[in-house]
């Protein structure tokens, strides 16, 4: 397995996945794989990445919930306007989580009905994303997407894998989705009507023991190494995936790949035989992480 920076097709032939590859498949030998992650909303970056992808992997957080860097966009902004999400600007700079949760509980409570709103943006956003996914694609979800949601859009041709595994190739892909909360913390019980992708840390460690050995392990979360959690921008460790660093020590696979950071003091390190690679945030930088199968 090389790792290719991005470059123009090559030409070779494509590879067709079926729908619902949950699986594991056989096919030919040479295929570039083009990895992604945190897309929050960038549907053309993402539509000329898949126009040119012999494999796609999409590692979650499709979804731009709040556009910090364009207030206007992203679902809050849709719904209530630039003001509103400034508001979410401030206390997200002063660390204010609390204050986020509680603004975002308030503004909710003034829409007459809030889930249909909402189901609504986000079908017709997650709408778009599929349409633009028409070649071979692989996809896990990451914490600010909702599940329901996708399976409702797009399930059937291209669901979400989790604790699963499949081959391509004679390589196997491990993926894992969604967020996790801190060890020995449940999910906190919210009124709120956004409902994110984000279970227990012993949910989490389950969906991991649950694939096997691969050759490349596919997170959303990070591993629990600091310098691939530590964002140099809020300047704090973001949330990583319970369960995926002892993964990675007991089974080595050649490739960690995950997302989430998006300023990471590191966007890789070595953990024993295993490269871990942050595949960078591609909202703001749309180019993929490409491998080679060999």
């Amino acid at each position: 397995m090389g790792h290719r920076t991005p470059a123009p097709s090559s030409g070779r032939p494509k590879v067709r996945l079926p729908a619902g590859a949950a699986k594991p498949m056989a096919t030919v030998m040479g295929v570039r794989v083009s990895f992604v992650s945190d897309v929050h909303g960038n549907i053309d970056g993402l539509a000329r990445v898949a126009a040119r992808a012999e494999l796609l992997v999409v590692l979650g957080d499709l979804l731009d919930y709040v556009d910090y860097h364009d207030p206007g966009n992203g679902i809050m902004g849709q719904v209530f306007g630039a003001d509103a999400v400034l508001r979410f600007t401030q206390l997200r700079s002063d660390h204010d989580f609390v204050g986020l949760r509680d603004l975002n509980e308030q503004l909710w409570s003034t829409v007459a009905d809030p889930v249909g709103t909402l189901t609504d943006v986000v079908a017709a956003r997650y709408a778009q994303i599929v349409d633009v996914l028409a070649g071979p694609t692989l996809l896990t979800l990451g914490n600010v997407d909702v599940v329901a949601a996708w399976n409702a859009v797009a399930g059937e041709r291209l669901p979400c894998l989790d604790g699963a595994a499949v081959t391509v190739g004679g390589t196997s892909f491990g993926f894992v989705g969604g967020g996790s909360t801190r060890p020995g913390v449940r999910p906190r019980p919210s009124e709120s009507v956004w409902r994110p992708f984000v279970r227990s840390a012993t949910e989490y460690g389950q969906a991991v023991g649950a694939i096997g050995p691969v050759d490349v392990l596919c997170s959303h979360l990070p591993p629990g190494i600091s310098v691939l959690r530590y964002d140099r921008v809020p300047a704090r460790l973001e949330m990583f995936g319970p369960g995926l660093l002892e993964y990675i020590d007991a089974h080595q696979p050649k490739l960690a790949v995950f997302g989430h950071v998006h300023q990471p003091m590191s966007m890789r390190t070595r953990r024993g035989r295993t490269e871990c690679v942050n595949v960078g945030h591609f909202q703001r930088f749309p180019r993929a992480f490409e491998v080679d199968l060999e």
